[in-house]
Protein backbone atom coordinates (compact mmCIF):
# COMPACT_ATOMS: atom_id res chain seq x y z
CA UNK A 1 0.00 0.00 0.00
CA UNK A 2 1.69 3.42 -1.14
CA UNK A 3 2.80 5.55 2.20
CA UNK A 4 -0.31 8.09 2.70
CA UNK A 5 0.82 11.96 1.43
CA UNK A 6 0.19 14.47 4.02
CA UNK A 7 -0.37 17.96 2.54
CA UNK A 8 0.99 20.39 6.01
CA UNK A 9 -0.31 23.85 4.76
CA UNK A 10 0.95 26.85 6.97
CA UNK A 11 2.57 29.81 6.77
CA UNK A 12 4.39 30.07 10.35
CA UNK A 13 7.59 27.98 9.21
CA UNK A 14 8.25 26.69 12.59
CA UNK A 15 5.33 25.30 13.24
CA UNK A 16 5.35 23.77 9.49
CA UNK A 17 8.71 22.21 10.46
CA UNK A 18 7.74 20.90 13.32
CA UNK A 19 4.49 18.94 11.85
CA UNK A 20 6.71 18.05 9.10
CA UNK A 21 9.15 16.19 11.55
CA UNK A 22 6.41 14.14 13.53
CA UNK A 23 4.67 13.36 10.63
CA UNK A 24 7.46 11.63 8.94
CA UNK A 25 9.14 10.05 11.80
CA UNK A 26 5.95 8.42 12.12
CA UNK A 27 6.17 7.12 8.80
CA UNK A 28 4.15 9.54 6.70
CA UNK A 29 5.39 10.97 3.44
CA UNK A 30 4.80 14.67 3.52
CA UNK A 31 4.62 17.87 1.19
CA UNK A 32 4.71 21.39 3.04
CA UNK A 33 3.32 24.42 1.76
CA UNK A 34 3.08 28.32 2.87
CA UNK A 35 0.18 29.87 0.94
CA UNK A 36 -3.28 29.16 -0.44
CA UNK A 37 -2.73 28.92 -3.83
CA UNK A 38 0.65 26.32 -3.23
CA UNK A 39 -2.21 24.32 -0.69
CA UNK A 40 -4.85 23.89 -3.40
CA UNK A 41 -2.87 22.45 -6.68
CA UNK A 42 -1.03 20.05 -3.99
CA UNK A 43 -4.55 19.23 -2.57
CA UNK A 44 -5.85 18.29 -5.82
CA UNK A 45 -2.68 16.59 -7.22
CA UNK A 46 -1.08 14.60 -4.58
CA UNK A 47 -2.79 15.03 -0.93
CA UNK A 48 -4.19 12.26 0.92
CA UNK A 49 -5.16 14.09 3.64
CA UNK A 50 -4.67 17.66 4.30
CA UNK A 51 -3.68 19.83 7.73
CA UNK A 52 -4.72 23.40 6.76
CA UNK A 53 -4.04 26.55 8.46
CA UNK A 54 -6.73 28.92 8.47
CA UNK A 55 -4.87 32.21 8.55
CA UNK A 56 -2.77 31.11 4.98
CA UNK A 57 -1.95 34.04 2.88
CA UNK A 58 -3.44 34.63 -0.79
CA UNK A 59 -6.39 32.39 -0.19
CA UNK A 60 -7.59 31.36 3.36
CA UNK A 61 -7.81 27.87 4.46
CA UNK A 62 -11.21 28.43 4.71
CA UNK A 63 -11.53 29.34 1.28
CA UNK A 64 -9.35 26.47 0.37
CA UNK A 65 -11.57 24.12 2.12
CA UNK A 66 -14.93 25.70 0.01
CA UNK A 67 -12.95 25.26 -3.04
CA UNK A 68 -12.05 21.79 -2.89
CA UNK A 69 -15.40 20.94 -1.42
CA UNK A 70 -17.13 22.79 -4.10
CA UNK A 71 -14.85 21.04 -6.86
CA UNK A 72 -16.15 17.48 -5.23
CA UNK A 73 -12.66 16.96 -3.67
CA UNK A 74 -12.71 14.52 -0.97
CA UNK A 75 -9.44 14.27 0.45
CA UNK A 76 -9.65 14.74 4.72
CA UNK A 77 -9.11 18.39 5.67
CA UNK A 78 -8.08 18.45 9.28
CA UNK A 79 -7.88 22.58 9.76
CA UNK A 80 -5.67 24.24 12.19
CA UNK A 81 -5.99 27.51 13.77
CA UNK A 82 -5.31 30.28 16.77
CA UNK A 83 -8.74 31.17 16.43
CA UNK A 84 -10.70 29.92 19.27
CA UNK A 85 -14.41 31.35 19.08
CA UNK A 86 -17.06 28.29 18.32
CA UNK A 87 -17.92 30.05 15.29
CA UNK A 88 -14.69 29.58 13.37
CA UNK A 89 -14.51 26.18 14.15
CA UNK A 90 -18.68 25.57 13.25
CA UNK A 91 -17.38 27.16 9.92
CA UNK A 92 -14.95 25.02 8.69
CA UNK A 93 -16.99 21.88 9.57
CA UNK A 94 -20.01 23.41 7.49
CA UNK A 95 -17.39 24.14 4.59
CA UNK A 96 -16.32 20.38 4.63
CA UNK A 97 -13.45 19.76 7.19
CA UNK A 98 -13.45 16.56 8.82
CA UNK A 99 -11.44 17.88 12.15
CA UNK A 100 -10.73 21.24 13.96
CA UNK A 101 -7.74 21.65 15.84
CA UNK A 102 -6.98 24.66 17.86
CA UNK A 103 -3.10 26.49 18.39
CA UNK A 104 -1.85 25.64 20.38
CA UNK A 105 -1.70 21.95 20.00
CA UNK A 106 0.60 18.71 20.62
CA UNK A 107 2.35 17.23 17.93
CA UNK A 108 1.53 13.98 18.89
CA UNK A 109 -1.70 14.96 18.81
CA UNK A 110 -2.05 16.24 15.37
CA UNK A 111 -0.34 12.99 13.97
CA UNK A 112 -3.32 10.63 15.88
CA UNK A 113 -5.84 13.29 14.19
CA UNK A 114 -4.61 12.38 10.82
CA UNK A 115 -4.48 8.67 11.51
CA UNK A 116 -8.29 9.05 12.60
CA UNK A 117 -9.49 11.13 9.60
CA UNK A 118 -7.87 8.34 7.60
CA UNK A 119 -9.72 5.45 8.80
CA UNK A 120 -13.04 7.11 8.81
CA UNK A 121 -11.96 8.01 4.51
CA UNK A 122 -11.42 4.31 4.59
CA UNK A 123 -7.44 4.20 4.14
CA UNK A 124 -6.24 3.06 7.69
CA UNK A 125 -2.29 3.77 8.13
CA UNK A 126 -0.02 1.55 10.67
CA UNK A 127 3.28 3.12 11.25
CA UNK A 128 5.79 1.39 9.93
CA UNK A 129 9.53 1.04 10.92
CA UNK A 130 11.81 3.54 10.28
CA UNK A 131 14.76 1.58 9.11
CA UNK A 132 14.34 0.11 5.27
CA UNK A 133 16.94 -2.39 4.95
CA UNK A 134 17.38 -3.45 1.05
CA UNK A 135 20.28 -5.76 1.25
CA UNK A 136 23.77 -4.36 2.26
CA UNK A 137 21.48 -0.71 2.21
CA UNK A 138 19.88 0.52 4.76
CA UNK A 139 17.87 3.38 5.51
CA UNK A 140 17.42 4.91 8.43
CA UNK A 141 14.50 7.40 8.36
CA UNK A 142 14.44 8.36 12.56
CA UNK A 143 18.44 9.03 11.97
CA UNK A 144 18.19 10.78 8.60
CA UNK A 145 21.28 8.22 7.45
CA UNK A 146 21.99 5.66 4.63
CA UNK A 147 24.09 3.26 5.50
CA UNK A 148 26.06 0.19 3.31
CA UNK A 149 27.74 -2.80 5.44
CA UNK A 150 26.45 -0.49 8.28
CA UNK A 151 28.84 2.51 7.44
CA UNK A 152 26.86 5.92 7.01
CA UNK A 153 27.61 7.04 3.38
CA UNK A 154 27.05 10.66 4.65
CA UNK A 155 24.33 11.59 2.32
CA UNK A 156 23.47 15.20 2.15
CA UNK A 157 19.80 16.15 3.01
CA UNK A 158 18.61 16.46 -0.68
CA UNK A 159 20.12 13.58 -1.63
CA UNK A 160 18.79 11.71 1.44
CA UNK A 161 15.38 12.86 0.68
CA UNK A 162 15.57 11.77 -2.92
CA UNK A 163 16.56 8.27 -1.99
CA UNK A 164 14.12 8.30 0.85
CA UNK A 165 10.91 9.19 -1.45
CA UNK A 166 11.88 6.82 -3.94
CA UNK A 167 12.47 3.80 -1.98
CA UNK A 168 9.20 4.18 0.27
CA UNK A 169 7.34 3.66 -3.01
CA UNK A 170 10.31 1.23 -4.19
CA UNK A 171 9.02 -0.16 -8.33
CA UNK A 172 6.37 3.19 -8.61
CA UNK A 173 8.07 5.81 -10.98
CA UNK A 174 8.32 9.12 -9.69
CA UNK A 175 7.97 11.89 -11.91
CA UNK A 176 10.72 15.02 -11.59
CA UNK A 177 7.89 17.43 -10.39
CA UNK A 178 6.82 14.95 -7.77
CA UNK A 179 10.73 14.64 -6.73
CA UNK A 180 10.74 18.52 -6.69
CA UNK A 181 7.68 18.81 -4.55
CA UNK A 182 8.69 16.03 -2.41
CA UNK A 183 11.87 16.74 -1.51
CA UNK A 184 12.70 20.98 -2.46
CA UNK A 185 8.99 21.73 -2.17
CA UNK A 186 6.34 22.97 -4.11
CA UNK A 187 7.48 26.54 -3.79
CA UNK A 188 11.02 25.78 -5.58
CA UNK A 189 11.62 27.90 -8.52
CA UNK A 190 14.57 26.19 -9.76
CA UNK A 191 14.85 23.69 -13.15
CA UNK A 192 13.41 20.40 -12.56
CA UNK A 193 16.98 18.78 -13.73
CA UNK A 194 18.17 19.56 -10.32
CA UNK A 195 16.86 16.34 -9.40
CA UNK A 196 19.28 14.43 -12.25
CA UNK A 197 22.25 15.75 -10.52
CA UNK A 198 21.38 14.52 -7.44
CA UNK A 199 20.64 11.18 -8.28
CA UNK A 200 23.64 11.31 -9.93
CA UNK A 201 25.33 11.93 -6.89
CA UNK A 202 23.29 9.46 -5.00
CA UNK A 203 24.46 6.82 -7.22
CA UNK A 204 28.02 7.52 -7.03
CA UNK A 205 27.73 7.27 -3.78
CA UNK A 206 26.30 3.70 -3.21
CA UNK A 207 26.93 2.21 -6.44
CA UNK A 208 30.07 3.43 -7.38
CA UNK A 209 31.61 3.69 -4.37
CA UNK A 210 30.67 0.71 -2.20
CA UNK A 211 29.51 -1.79 -4.98
CA UNK A 212 26.04 -2.35 -4.86
CA UNK A 213 24.00 -3.22 -7.87
CA UNK A 214 22.07 -0.51 -9.92
CA UNK A 215 18.78 0.81 -7.70
CA UNK A 216 17.97 3.97 -8.65
CA UNK A 217 16.87 3.40 -12.38
CA UNK A 218 15.57 6.61 -15.13
CA UNK A 219 12.38 6.05 -16.44
CA UNK A 220 13.49 8.19 -19.50
CA UNK A 221 11.04 11.28 -20.55
CA UNK A 222 9.42 11.24 -16.89
CA UNK A 223 11.61 10.75 -14.25
CA UNK A 224 13.18 7.92 -11.49
CA UNK A 225 11.93 4.68 -9.25
CA UNK A 226 13.73 2.61 -6.68
CA UNK A 227 14.04 -0.67 -7.67
CA UNK A 228 15.12 -3.64 -4.99
CA UNK A 229 18.42 -5.38 -6.08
Amino acid sequence: MPTPIVLVAEDDAAIRDLLTHHLQRDGFEVVAVADGNAALRSARELADVVLLDVGLPVIDGLEVARVLRRDKHDVPIVMLTARSDEIDRVLGLELGADDYICKPFSPREVVARVKAVLRRAGKPFTSRASILQFGRLQIDESAREARVDGIDIKLKPREFGLLLALALNSGVALSRRALVERVWGYDFAGDERTVDVHIRRVRRKIEEQHGLPPMLQTVHGFGYKFMRA
